[in-house]
């Protein structure tokens, strides 16, 4: 019996994409990276400064990507954007990307964070319980190691195949899911933001953290104080750029909405909204997060002290300086209440990137460029086979246990894709100077060369910069691997889509 094919449902205003856009944006990363931030730069006002510059990038790109979302409010978003400024090529590249690790390792990294994080209610969620092992391999790009399945695995899997089932009953259901974790995850955080100003001002820690913001400090071996050091003005750009690679991951994901530009309504206008409203408001939350953390724990510590005060906030236990900092107001029951908080979070993180990536994957097969069998929609209308195939490869990163690496490796392509795209709008300008624009760049052509200048320069920095120069390069190498997968396989998924047609046409 063949599935009934559907049609794409415009059930998604702009609420919903709000939702969508800022859902998918806020993560685990806030409420972590802050402590590699503090180690790498050294001071408060550094911290503040690697946040500040990642709000105006994201800020930038998003204002300015809006141009290209009104002019094709197709499903596909960013594939699309590629293909009409570039080629097909190009944006085959992205799509491979998207898939092989960008938008499913993701799913993976997420899905791993809500299961730690489920530890800390269930402690049988562990990575050092292992249920099953084997090994060693060796793996391309990735190198020797061990097999091991352990129950937060188990539990990452069991998460992205339960929201994958939700989101392939239709576009309601998972943006029903979003909007209510959405809208209480920013509220929850706020309320993190409020308490933190209210009930954790720590005299001594604003004492530490801003009587000299910009007073940058290393550390002596364990057991020893925190040493002044200053960097030169080269060393202190290398050290903002590797610092933001946290920053720009955390504030990610905020093009997720234009995958399902199809799906929404008035999307000319709702697409550029969305991400314009969505980006600012998590970058408000996320800034004055840094500020409370910087308000209640001293930025300097000690690895191997046993207070929260003593570990400050660089040397936070495995990094989580918002438990920290909710343990610091609320005593032991902020670990719990910052566990919720996180799960909540990452529950809505996967919910919204599962249910936009798979639309990307589903433009790419119409076009011939992927599975053909991708190019389909359920009855309910929402491309299922796509969502199942995404589900698929992002358990199987989950098994592997590097999606972690892969993603340090891809960070570099992220960012570069972003740089491509945007660009695309000084092509299409000049190519297509005709061509409605329902919506122009805000600022061009300032603010999107501002966010190409930027942008590249990060990128920069992790191509020749130590200890990312490896991983970005290794990155280089995945999205370069698409090339002899286009030219193999490409006019073979086109001849197959051209032949479905074709019998489609005779019926």
């Amino acid at each position: 019996m063949s599935e009934q094919q559907g049609h794409f449902q415009r059930a998604i205003g702009l609420f919903d994409a709000i939702m969508i856009v800022t859902g998918s944006m806020i993560g685990s990363g806030i409420f972590i990276v802050s402590a590699d931030i503090g180690r790498q730069v050294g001071s408060s006002g550094w911290l503040l400064v690697v946040w500040l510059l990642t709000g105006v990038i994201t800020l930038a790109g998003a204002v300015s990507y809006g141009e290209l979302a009104s002019m094709f409010p197709k499903v596909g978003g960013q594939y699309v954007y590629l293909k009409e400024a570039y080629s097909k090529l190009i944006a085959f590249l992205y799509g491979w990307s998207l898939f092989l690790v960008i938008q499913t390792g993701v799913i993976a990294a997420v899905a791993v964070a809500f299961a730690k994080f489920t530890g800390v209610l269930v402690p049988w969620f562990s990575v050092k319980n292992v249920l099953f092992s084997a090994g060693p391999v060796s793996l391309p790009l990735i190198g020797d190691y061990t097999f091991e399945f352990s129950s937060v695995q188990l539990l990452a899997i069991l998460l992205i195949v339960g929201i994958t089932a939700i989101n392939a009953r239709g576009v309601r259901a998972g943006k029903l899911i979003q909007n209510v974790l959405g809208s209480t995850k920013l509220v929850a955080l706020a309320l993190l933001i409020l308490g933190g100003l209210t009930l954790g001002l720590n005299a001594e820690a604003v004492q530490a953290n801003f009587s000299n913001m910009w007073q940058q400090m290393s550390f002596a071996p364990p057991g020893e104080s925190w040493l002044p050091r200053s960097l030169s003005t080269g060393g202190l750009v290398v050290a903002i750029g590797m610092a933001m690679t946290g920053s720009l991951f955390s504030s990610d994901s905020w093009n997720n909405i234009g995958f399902a530009g199809e799906e929404i309504k008035n999307p000319e206008r709702t697409l550029v909204r969305s991400m314009a409203i969505g980006t600012a408001i998590v970058t408000a939350l996320y800034i004055l997060s840094n500020v409370v953390y910087l308000l209640v724990l001293p930025l300097g510590g000690s690895p191997d002290a046993t207070t929260i005060a003593g570990r400050g906030i660089m040397y936070a236990t495995d990094d989580r300086v918002a438990t920290a900092v909710a343990e610091h107001v609320l005593g032991p029951s902020g670990a719990v209440v910052l566990a919720v908080l996180i799960m909540l979070s990452t529950f809505g993180a996967n919910n919204g990137i599962i249910l936009s990536g798979a639309r990307a994957y589903y433009a790419m097969a119409k076009d011939g460029l992927f599975f053909p069998g991708l190019a389909r929609l359920n009855a309910a209308g929402v491309p299922a086979r796509a969502l199942w195939a995404q589900c698929l490869w992002a358990c199987l990163l989950c098994l592997s246990g590097s999606y972690g690496q892969l993603l340090n490796y891809v960070m570099f392509s992220v960012i570069l894709f972003y740089v491509i795209t945007i660009v695309g709008i000084f092509v299409l300008r000049r190519t297509r100077p005709e061509a409605p624009r329902p919506y122009r760049a805000w600022g061009y052509p300032v603010l999107p060369a501002i966010y190409v200048l930027l942008a590249s320069m990060f990128c920069l920095i992790l191509l020749f910069a130590e200890p990312t120069a490896e991983f970005s390069r290794r990155g280089l190498m995945l999205v370069a691997l698409g090339v002899p997968v286009y030219y193999f396989f490409g006019h073979r998924f086109a001849g197959t889509v051209a032949e479905k047609a074709k019998e489609k046409t005779t019926t």
